[in-house]
């Protein structure tokens, strides 16, 4: 019997980028940068967004993919367990005259995926990644904004202090595990920059104090919050249920979660969210 339902279109491809390492540099500790460029960044761009991200192609150990990498192939042909794994990381900058693009790592020893290729990479060394991707830029018309965040967060908090215009007014909390961690940041606004030393406390927990304990500045703000998906719901439901911040005026979102892989928490995260909104709408009702 003919089957008259029509055939399901087909999954667009991504297209891939292929970066070679130039350079590696330890920023902190626990902060590894890594500069890609080469002939496979010919024509990559980034929009208007200062939280572009890409998303890193992993080989699993002992899997090597026929050159030129193509992950139509790779998908159509190989078991699934030989698929690479991906990670997403911030654009941290991008020199489209040099043609290079600059990524953050943190780095926690041997565990995880991209901290330790970060730290043990070489130049010369290729990558492949999807991206870019972003959404969040400082909008020009708030009154001030919020940039809120732990080390995950860093980069894109940096390229948006980078991005503020000058006159813009900024209060910045950044959580890392002590002064060791801290960066040099710059910004052409009126920014007001707190780090927060974890040392050995819950992540985020000396963020939400902070931002709870901020006296806010008149006027619109235009927040972004982003991190350890636990403290930065917290912050959610403080920035929407008590002080009352429009939706669009947010950009907030777990970047990761404790105890949880990135594959686990990707699975779990739109549940989570719906959750959130949940409780947000049955607040903000009330």
């Amino acid at each position: 019997m003919a089957d008259d339902r029509p055939a399901r279109p087909a999954r667009p491809v991504r297209r891939t980028t292929r970066g070679e390492v130039r350079r590696v540099e330890r920023l902190t500790p626990h902060m590894i940068r890594v500069v890609l460029g080469g002939e496979g960044l010919a024509g990559f761009e980034v929009g208007e967004f200062t939280d572009h991200y890409v998303k890193l192609l992993f080989p699993p150990p002992g899997v090597t993919y026929p050159k030129p990498f193509d992950m139509e192939a790779i998908q159509r042909d190989l078991p699934r367990d030989q698929w690479p794994t991906t990670r997403t990381y911030t654009v941290r900058a991008w020199d489209p005259e040099a043609a290079e693009l600059t990524l953050d790592f943190v780095y926690h020893g041997d565990s995880g995926l991209a901290g330790p290729w970060a730290d043990r990479v070489q130049p010369g060394e290729e990558i492949h990644f999807f991206g870019p991707g972003g959404g969040y830029a400082p909008d020009p018309d708030a009154a001030w904004h919020l940039l809120v965040g732990d080390e995950s967060a860093l980069p894109a908090i940096a390229t948006a202090l980078e991005g503020l215009p000058a006159g813009a007014q900024a209060r910045v909390f950044i959580e890392v595990e002590n002064a060791e961690e801290e960066q040099s940041l710059g910004s052409p606004a009126d920014t007001k920059i707190f780090w927060l030393h974890r040392g050995g406390a819950p992540v985020g927990e000396a963020l939400v104090r902070a931002v709870r304990e901020l006296d806010f500045p008149p006027g619109a703000v235009h927040a972004f919050v982003h991190g350890e998906a636990t403290f930065v719901r917290e912050l959610r439901r403080h920035l929407r249920t008590e002080r009352r911040i429009p939706l669009p005026q947010l950009s907030i979102s777990g970047y990761w979660r404790l105890g949880r892989d990135d594959e686990a928490w990707r699975s779990s995260k739109r549940e989570w969210n719906e959750q959130i909104e949940q409780e947000e709408a049955a607040a903000l009702s009330s």
